[in-house]
């Protein structure tokens, strides 16, 4: 029977890794697994164990829980068979689908961890994959075109050897031998080829897949979405402005501590934690910084109030970022933003209506950007209005809903034609 939307509810198998929030990727599976289930639809979930979990009955079907950052290496040899294929997670994933027989299957992250030997499990049994971007896997064996302190895409055309030349995981060599040989593994099986659509939630990242040999007709651009009914902004805005994030060298967060020597006129709150709060922190005291407070991790109400609260949101990112929540958040908490021009980034932000960009890196040039929102403080509260509203434009959740869904029934469609 053909299935159709507007008939009947689905019931999707969402796919991640994590199910727990560690990062915005899995925040976007979580929260689009809420969306289906409020719509009326079921969603199946598919991930590996770990005691922060949300509780589910489909846990049994899970991967077995493992930790590559603190295993040995004498669980290198069988972490590695899991990286390049691993049957539990495809047979795990094929019971799942036996007894839930599910409509389509939503892919967030499976790299690693769950490993893309579901795909096959999944076309065995016919089930369209629709698999949302989050990072540059497809490009990149270490998911960032980052290394060595900058944006690098040496790989590019296939050329996954420079992973081990340069030692792109973590300095390991052996951990960027096994990225290496996952690439050119994944790639010889062609198993990437199993997913029917890609959802790339900025321009940015459409444009480096097609770039790097994804069909422009695979990749839909479909924004993140945001639920606006949580986010409650005030437009009053106290003597601060924050960076939240964190503390890792991709963000840019030496770039801001450098341009706090010459900001003298509001205090910086750094929100976060990560290896480089030590160092950030001497820094700042070795330089007699009395203008940068460092308030650790924070989540939830306590975080939105410091945000909705503060002048402006810093993003001195300087990676790739692709549609990164911190953008989205500020606005929705009607609160302007200063970032970086790289990346997804400056296609969310129109220049001095609801946001500045700078040069990333160039601490001179978010001086004179920090210092220009510094020297028009009262225009602030109408930035922030216009960032609200564009998330209320464009960044909705009934404006994702439907553009996912009308992706899913397209491949319905095309999946009851082929039977």
């Amino acid at each position: 029977m053909k299935a159709n939307i507007h008939d009947k509810p689905l019931k999707v198998l969402t796919v991640n890794k994590f199910h727990y929030i560690t990062g915005g990727a899995d925040r976007c599976y979580l929260e689009w697994a809420d969306l289906l289930e409020r719509r009326g639809h079921t969603a199946i979930p598919f991930s590996m164990q770990h005691e922060r979990n949300r509780p589910t009955p489909y846990s049994k079907y899970f991967v077995d829980g493992v930790d590559f950052f603190d295993s040995k290496m004498r669980d290198f040899p069988a972490m590695a068979l899991r990286v390049l294929y691993s049957f539990q997670a495809r047979d795990r994933i094929e019971a799942l689908i036996r007894e839930t027989q599910p409509d389509v299957a939503h892919l967030h992250n499976v790299a690693h961890q769950l490993s893309p030997s579901i795909l096959h499990a999944l076309k065995k049994y016919h089930i369209p994959v629709v698999q949302t971007a989050h990072d540059y896997k497809f490009g990149c064996p270490t998911y960032m075109f980052y290394t060595e302190g900058q944006v690098c895409e040496r790989c590019k055309g296939g050329r996954y050897y420079n992973v081990l030349l340069h030692k792109c995981n973590r300095g390991s060599l052996a951990a960027s031998a096994l990225n290496c040989a996952e690439m050119y593994f994944h790639e010889m099986i062609g198993i990437y080829n199993n997913v029917d659509t890609y959802i790339s939630p900025s321009n940015f990242l459409r444009q480096k897949m097609i770039e790097y040999g994804v069909a422009p007709e695979r990749v839909a651009w479909i924004p993140n979405f945001i639920a606006l009914d949580q986010y409650h902004p005030e437009y009053t805005h106290s003597d601060y402005f924050i960076f939240c994030g964190r503390l890792l060298g991709i963000k840019g967060v030496r770039t801001l501590m450098a341009a706090m020597e010459f900001i003298k006129e509001a205090q910086l709150y750094v929100v976060g934690d990560g290896e480089l709060r030590q160092e950030l922190e001497s820094y700042g005291a070795d330089h007699g910084m009395d203008n940068v407070s460092f308030l650790g991790y924070k989540s939830g109400e306590e975080l939105k109030s410091i945000i909705a609260k503060s002048m402006f949101t810093v993003i001195p990112s300087e990676w790739y970022e692709n549609l990164p929540y911190a953008v989205l958040e500020s606005f929705a908490l009607g609160t302007p933003v200063v970032a970086a021009n790289i990346g997804g980034i400056p296609e969310m932000i129109e220049e001095g209506v609801d946001g500045v960009l700078f040069n990333p890196g160039d601490v001179g040039d978010l001086v004179d950007k920090i210092q220009s929102l510094l020297a028009q403080r009262r225009s602030l509260p109408e930035m922030g209005r216009q960032g609200r509203l564009k998330i209320e434009r464009q960044y909705d959740a009934d404006t994702h809903y439907d553009r996912v869904m009308s992706l899913y029934q397209r491949l319905l469609e095309q999946a009851d034609s082929r039977r």
